[in-house]
C-alpha cells in the first residue's frame, strides 16, 4: 500500500458525507415505518446544509493558504472541494429520487398527498387562493428590481422566489424581475381541510401556492415565469478571543452577521430558464458547480413537519417510555436496585448506597434533573459547579441552578457559548444564570469545554461530602429522548476529588491538575488513550490476548489511527463503532487487517463514547467519556473520561455500549478500506438482531 495520506487515511468530510449516505438509507429501507422514513429524509437533508455552510465552508477559507492541507489525508483544499461537490452532487440527487419516486409514490397509497398544482380541484384552488389572501399576502415583501430597488440581502437558508415580468408598473416603468422572500414564520407545507379535498391527509407545498397566486403581488403586469431558490451561507464565526475583553459580547455581535456570511451553494428549481440561473449565480458570486438544480422543494426538512400532522400510529415507530431508574421495578423485565427495595427519597442517600449508572434515552433523564433540583433545594447543598454545552431552551437544570443561586448556594456555570448554532440560547442562558448572582465563566480561551459535569458539595454530620456526575451526552432534557448517552451519578470520593479539581482549574486558570482516576483533555486523555493503545499491541507481541473495542462519533486524530494501525499489525484484535467519520482504513493488508468498523444508524442517534481495553494480567479497563476521538476533541477542547468502577456497572457498560452493537446486522454498515459502506445483512440462518430494539424491549414501559 502507498505511504502517501490520502491512501492511508479517509478525508473527513467524505466521510461525513457517507454517513449522510446511511442515513439516507434508512429513508429507503421499507423496514422503517413510512413516516419515520419521511423523518430520515429530513434529517439527511439537514445534515447537508449543515454540511455546505460549514465544513465545505471551511474548505472555501483554506483556499487563500497556499500550504495548509486537509487532515488527516492530506489533500490541498481544492483537491477536497473537487472531491467533496461530485460527492454531494450525486447526494442531493439521490435525495430527491427518493423523495419523488419513492416516498411520495408509497405516501400517496397510505392516504398522504402531496397535491400537485396542475391537478387541483376547482375548490382546492378556492380554498389554496383565500389562504393565499389571508394567510401570506399580508406578509409578503416583493421587490421588483430596477436601481432604486437593488437585489436584497439574501438570508442563508431563506425561501426564495426569481419572478420574471412582462408589462409596465404603475409608473409606466418596465420592470423585467422580482424577488420574493417568504417569511420563515409561514409553513412550508399546508394540510387541506377534509371537506375540501376529500381526503385526511392531503398537502399542499407553500411554493405551490405561491406559485398559484404570484400574479396577485404584482396587480397589472404580467407575471411570465416563478421559480424558486435557497443560497446556503458561511456561517462559521469569527472572534479572536485574545483581543476581545468579554467573550459573550464578542459572540452575540457576531451571531447577527451569520446569516450573510459568503455564499457556497445555490439551490434553485430544475425548470427555472439558464438565463435566470446565470443572474442568480452572478449575484451570489458562485459558478456551476456551486448550482444545485432540485425537483421538488429546496428545503425538504421542513416536511420534518408532517409525521406530526399525521394520525397514523401504524406507520410510526411504536410508543417507548423510558423506565425511571430510581422508582423501583419496572414491570420485572429489569433487575430491582437497591437490592428490591424501594428507593430512598433523598437522591443522595441512593447515590451513597451505590453509583447510579444511567443509560439514556433507554432510561429517563429524570433523575439528573432530580440531582440539581434536589441540590438547589437541600439546605445542607453548600455548592453546585456545572458545565452547560447544549441545555436547550426552557431547560429545567438551568431552572434549578437559578434556584439554588436566588437561595444564595454557590453556584458556578461553566457554560461553553461557543456550542455551534446554540449560541445564542447559550447567551442568554448566561445571562440569567449572571442575574440570579450566579458565577458564570466561558470556559477557556482556545479551548471549548466539551465535558459533562456536575459537582455538588454537601454537608453531612459536620463534614463536607462531595457528589457527580459525569456523562457522555449534553444536560438537554428534549435530545436526552432520542440520543444514546451513559451517566454516572457517584459519591465516590476519588471520582468526585477529580472532578472538583477540574472546576477548580476552569475558573481560577491555574496549572493542569493532578488526577487520580479521570483523563482530562487537553492533558491527559490524548497520551492515556495511546499509552493503553500501546500497551494493547505490547501485549499482543508478548502472545497475550489483546483487544480494544470502542465506540465514538468520530474517529479523525492521526496519531490515534497510527497507534490502531500498529497495534492491529501487532495482533491486537480491535472493533470501533464509529456513527460518523471515521478516517481509519480498516481491512487493509499488512496496515489494519485486524481493524474492523462498523457504523449503527437506528431509531435513536448513537451517541456515548465508550472505550474498551483488555489489559491483560490486571482487571480490564473501561472508560464513559464526553470525547470523540478526533483532534479537536483530544486536543482543543476541555474533555473528560471517567473508569467505570463498580463491576455490575462495568458488566452493563460493556454489554450494552458495545456488545450489543457487535451483534447488530439490522442498523449496522461497514466500513470498507475504499471509505464507502455495505450494509449487514443476516447471513444464512442468522438470526436478525437489531441493537437498539433489543434495548428498547428489556426499558420500554409504554403499555402496549
Amino acid at each position: 500500500m502507498s505511504d502517501a495520506p490520502s491512501q492511508r487515511y479517509i478525508n473527513r468530510e467524505y466521510s461525513l458525507l457517507q454517513f449522510n449516505r446511511r442515513v439516507l438509507e434508512m429513508a429507503q429501507d421499507e423496514n422503517t415505518p413510512l413516516l419515520e422514513r419521511l423523518k430520515f429524509l429530513c434529517i439527511s437533508f439537514s445534515n447537508m446544509d449543515e454540511f455546505f455552510e460549514v465544513r465545505l465552508a471551511s474548505l472555501y477559507e483554506m483556499l487563500n493558504d497556499g500550504n495548509v492541507r486537509t487532515q488527516p489525508d492530506g489533500l490541498t483544499p481544492r483537491e477536497a472541494i473537487d472531491m467533496l461537490t461530485d460527492e454531494a452532487h450525486a447526494l442531493v440527487s439521490d435525495q430527491y429520487d427518493t423523495f419523488n419516486h419513492i416516498l411520495i409514490p408509497e405516501l400517496a397509497q397510505e392516504g398522504i398527498r402531496f397535491l400537485r398544482r396542475p391537478n387541483w380541484t376547482d375548490e382546492e384552488r378556492r380554498w389554496v387562493r383565500q389562504y393565499f389572501t389571508e394567510r401570506m399576502l399580508p406578509v409578503l415583501n416583493p421587490i421588483g428590481l430596477d436601481p432604486a430597488h437593488p437585489f436584497p440581502r439574501v438570508q442563508n437558508k431563506a425561501l426564495h422566489f426569481i419572478v420574471s415580468l412582462e408589462g409596465e408598473d404603475a409608473f409606466g416603468r418596465r420592470i423585467p424581475m422580482a424577488v420574493v422572500q417568504v417569511p420563515r414564520t409561514l409553513p412550508r407545507v399546508v394540510k387541506l381541510p377534509k371537506e375540501v379535498s376529500g381526503g385526511d391527509n392531503d398537502f399542499v407545498f407553500i411554493s405551490s401556492i405561491l406559485h398559484a397566486n404570484v400574479s396577485m403581488l404584482f396587480p397589472g403586469m404580467t407575471v411570465t415565469g416563478c421559480y424558486q431558490f435557497r443560497v446556503t451561507r458561511n456561517t462559521n464565526l469569527f472572534i479572536d478571543e485574545e483581543e476581545v475583553d468579554d467573550l459573550m459580547k464578542a459572540l452575540a455581535g457576531e451571531l447577527s452577521g451569520r446569516q450573510y456570511g459568503d455564499a457556497i451553494r445555490l439551490e434553485v428549481a430544475d425548470n427555472c430558464p439558464p438565463h435566470l440561473v446565470d443572474f442568480l449565480l452572478e449575484r451570489f458570486g458562485l459558478t456551476e458547480r456551486e448550482l444545485y438544480q432540485v425537483h421538488g422543494p429546496v428545503n425538504l426538512h421542513r416536511l420534518m413537519s408532517v409525521p406530526d400532522m399525521v394520525e397514523r400510529p401504524d406507520l410510526k415507530f411504536p410508543p417507548f417510555q423510558p423506565t425511571l431508574p430510581l422508582e423501583g421495578v419496572k414491570r420485572g423485565k429489569r433487575f430491582q436496585l437497591f437490592g428490591g427495595k424501594k428507593a430512598p427519597r433523598d437522591i443522595f442517600e441512593s447515590i451513597k448506597q451505590r453509583d447510579i449508572l444511567l443509560h439514556h434515552p433507554y432510561e429517563a433523564f429524570l433523575p439528573v434533573v432530580r440531582f440539581v433540583r434536589e441540590a438547589a433545594r437541600d439546605p445542607k447543598v453548600l455548592a453546585i459547579r456545572m458545565t452547560l454545552y447544549r441545555t436547550g431552551e426552557d431547560s429545567p437544570i438551568v431552572d434549578a441552578l437559578e434556584q439554588a443561586a436566588r437561595a444564595g448556594k454557590e453556584v458556578t456555570a461553566v457554560v461553553e457559548l461557543r456550542a455551534r448554532f446554540d449560541e445564542d440560547n447559550n447567551i442568554q442562558q448566561a445571562r440569567r444564570l449572571q442575574e440570579a448572582g450566579a458565577h458564570v465563566v466561558y470556559g477557556v480561551v482556545g479551548y471549548k469545554t466539551h465535558a459533562k459535569m456536575i459537582h455538588v458539595v454537601r454537608e453531612e454530620n459536620g463534614r463536607l461530602v462531595q457528589y457527580a456526575h459525569l456523562g457522555t451526552g449534553n444536560y438537554h432534557h428534549i435530545t436526552s429522548r432520542f440520543y444514546t448517552d451513559f451517566g454516572l451519578l457517584t459519591a465516590h470520593e476519588g471520582i468526585c476529588r477529580d472532578v472538583g479539581r477540574i472546576f477548580l482549574q476552569l475558573t481560577s486558570l491555574g496549572r493542569a491538575p493532578e488526577l487520580d482516576y479521570l483523563l482530562q483533555a487537553p492533558f491527559t486523555l490524548h497520551s492515556g488513550l495511546l499509552e493503553r493503545i500501546r500497551r494493547e499491541a505490547d501485549n499482543a507481541r508478548a502472545g497475550h490476548p489483546a483487544r480494544i473495542v470502542a465506540k465514538m462519533n468520530g474517529l479523525q486524530e492521526k496519531a490515534i489511527i497510527d497507534a490502531l494501525y500498529e497495534a492491529s499489525q501487532a495482533g491486537v484484535e480491535i472493533d470501533l463503532i464509529v456513527r460518523g467519520i471515521c478516517c481509519l482504513r480498516p481491512g487493509v493488508p499488512g496496515l489494519s487487517e485486524n481493524i474492523r468498523v462498523r457504523s449503527i444508524v437506528g431509531r435513536f442517534l448513537e451517541h456515548h463514547r465508550v472505550f474498551y481495553f483488555e489489559n491483560h494480567g490486571q482487571r480490564p479497563e473501561l472508560f464513559i467519556s464526553s470525547a470523540d476521538w478526533m483532534r479537536r476533541n483530544l486536543l482543543g477542547r476541555v474533555e473528560t473520561a471517567c473508569p467505570i468502577l463498580d463491576p455490575d456497572h462495568f458488566q452493563r457498560v460493556y454489554t450494552e455500549g458495545l456488545a450489543l452493537y457487535l451483534r447488530d446486522n439490522q442498523g449496522a454498515w461497514t466500513l470498507q478500506p475504499d471509505g464507502r459502506y455495505e450494509r449487514l445483512r443476516p447471513a444464512g440462518d442468522e438470526e436478525a438482531f437489531s441493537a437498539q430494539q433489543y434495548l428498547i424491549d428489556q426499558y420500554n414501559t409504554a403499555e402496549s
